[in-house]
């Protein structure tokens, strides 16, 4: 008996560890990203950590595919001519707005989801949406505010996948582009 009962805590060890040493893992990077923000900046390595859209692609929630609502969609494309031409302040208005627009979404579902595992990945995606507009609204930045506002009109999907693939298109490409932009404060910090 003693035996059986040790075989289903080392499995479920087995279970909760890797995820929870996960968990773990970005907790410290984003802690360290949160309390400074220029931190996050000057770390490539920790931008890519935080960034867990290919993660929630491979946790299939038992085939979660379909949202009970829509999602809208963030502002993706990125023109690089009109880019280069916003302030720091108007680049991150844009990304904070599709950020919000977000958090939002995810929040709405999660309260209608239904399952454990669909709540469950919901508020990871809510969490790192939460954390990447602290970041970016805790950056110092010069210039007059901007108050955000998106670059575009947007859409919507049910597809928990296409979401992902937009959520990672605006962290990959906007955002990413935006510290790359700013990579200069790092060499003077």
């Amino acid at each position: 008996m003693a035996n059986h009962v040790g075989t289903g805590l080392w499995n479920l060890y087995l279970c909760v560890c890797p995820g929870l040493l996960l968990l773990c893992v970005v907790a410290s990077e984003v802690w360290d990203a949160e309390t400074k923000p220029i931190d996050f900046l000057c770390n490539k390595g920790a931008r890519r950590v935080m960034n867990i859209v290919a993660g929630m692609e491979s946790s299939n929630c038992n085939g979660l595919t379909a949202l009970s609502t829509p999602l809208q969609l963030p502002c993706t494309e990125l023109h690089v001519a009109s880019w280069g031409n916003k302030s720091h302040q108007e680049k991150r208005g844009d990304i904070v707005a599709s950020l919000r627009l977000l958090i939002e979404g995810v929040e709405g579902v999660r309260a209608l989801s239904q399952t454990e595992c669909a709540t469950s990945l919901l508020q990871r995606l809510e969490h790192n949406i939460s954390n990447y507009l602290l970041i970016l609204t805790h950056l110092q930045l010069s210039g007059p505010a901007v108050s955000p506002g998106l670059s575009c009109v947007p859409g919507s999907t049910q597809s928990l996948s296409t979401f992902l693939v937009s959520y990672n298109k605006l962290v990959s490409g906007k955002l990413e582009r935006f510290m790359v932009d700013l990579e200069d404060r790092c060499t003077s910090q």
